[in-house]
């Protein structure tokens, strides 16, 4: 069989996730080992850099020894040589970029969200599939490792009948006056695509769908806690989006679930982001990395007495899961997962209409916030 050299036109590469992450964790990865796909061909990457600051282009170019970058976008989408076309700069602007990218006849692949509005990603992956061309949202949460481990025990029927599931994320994002924030401005004003709803809500569906399956009623409660922020110049704006907000809702109408995001909150829990789910025989708390366990067997038996100390008792009551495999890196998965799509045809179900469905649960979360209800989700499909 032939080789296969595949040219990426990488949109939004020197930011933050483009750079730390996709270039970084996975692309230089699969560019600099042997990639040999199910058929036992061997694909060579080929990216060129696409922005509007041709100085940083080519900055992140040379760092990670990268030939092609260009600030010429139309010309990379006309190129024929070049079939897959990325995107992961801010959401206001993807939508259209996709567009052009599909009405190219490239196959697409993006950073979540899909898009702002529910209408606009279900029009996008029709649109994907009447092109015919292959698509995917990067869903990489799926491939952590606290995640991998928590879907073994789910697999496995460890839990017994699944009773709640309740997810905490967040942490203090500075507000950039007297230390630089960590997220970019953009994400804390609602007319820019910003907003903690459609950044983590997206997320939380693909996740839950995998785990349990999707959430089907949804009540949110949502706030700005910090008005205002400055920016990546020091400039005072106002937040317009959302940096909080608190989700509750049911899982295939059946699982109650809790979900809690903040960009304004100290953190004093296991990590960043951590997923507890109760069942009959057991429960588990998985977080980025680790998951902890206590089966039925183990449960000790609590008794409420405040005038004696336990501080760390309750927390030594639960056993780590070991790490029975070698996890490599999230992005790195998806993005092997996606070109083996893109060369073989091998299945790839993060599909450009499952993140559809994720914008659909946001959409339904700001609606809830609105009107002060619980919805079904499928009312704004």
């Amino acid at each position: 069989m032939t080789d296969v050299r595949l040219g990426l036109v990488l949109h939004g590469a020197t930011g933050r996730i483009g750079t730390g992450q996709h270039l970084t964790h996975a692309l230089d990865v699969l560019r600099r080992t042997p990639f040999r796909v199910g058929d036992g061909r061997n694909v060579t990457l080929d990216p060129v850099l696409v922005g509007r600051d041709a100085g940083r282009l080519a900055e992140v170019a040379a760092a990670h020894g990268i030939a092609r970058w260009t600030t010429d976008l139309e010309r990379v989408l006309q190129d024929p040589s070049d079939s897959i076309f990325f995107d992961c700069a801010v959401t206001s602007l993807r939508s259209g970029l996709l567009r052009r990218a599909i009405a190219a006849g490239k196959h697409v692949f993006c950073e979540k969200p899909l898009a702002e509005r529910a209408d606009e990603a279900q029009a996008l992956a029709r649109l994907a599939r009447e092109r015919g061309v292959r698509h995917g949202v990067v869903m990489s949460n799926i491939w952590l490792p606290g995640m991998q481990k928590l879907e073994r025990l789910v697999r496995s029927g460890f839990f017994g009948r699944i009773l709640a599931v309740r997810g905490e994320f967040g942490y203090w994002v500075f507000e950039g006056d007297w230390q630089p924030a960590q997220r970019p401005s953009w994400n804390y004003r609602a007319e820019d695509g910003g907003g903690i709803i459609l950044d983590m809500m997206v997320h939380w569906h693909y996740m839950l769908a995998h785990l349990f399956g999707p959430m089907t009623r949804v009540q949110c409660l949502k706030s700005t806690l910090i008005p205002e922020r400055w920016d990546e110049r020091g400039r005072r704006y106002a937040a317009s989006a959302e940096d909080t907000a608190f989700i509750s809702g049911l899982i295939d109408d059946r699982i109650p679930v809790q979900i809690n995001l903040s960009w304004a909150v100290r953190v004093r829990r296991d990590d960043l982001l951590t997923l507890q789910v109760d069942g009959s025989h057991g429960s588990a708390v998985a977080g980025l990395r680790d998951c902890f366990i206590q089966p039925r067997a183990a449960t000790p038996r609590p008794v409420w007495n405040p005038d004696a100390e336990s501080r760390g008792e309750r927390l030594a009551e639960w056993q780590c899961m070991p790490t029975n495999a070698i996890h490599e890196n999230a992005f790195l998965a998806q993005w092997r997962a996606f070109i083996e799509h893109v060369v073989t045809g091998q299945p790839f179900p993060w599909t450009f209409d499952l993140a559809a469905q994720g914008v659909r649960l946001a959409a339904a979360c700001h609606r809830s916030a609105a009107e002060g209800r619980m919805l079904q989700v499928a009312e704004d499909a």
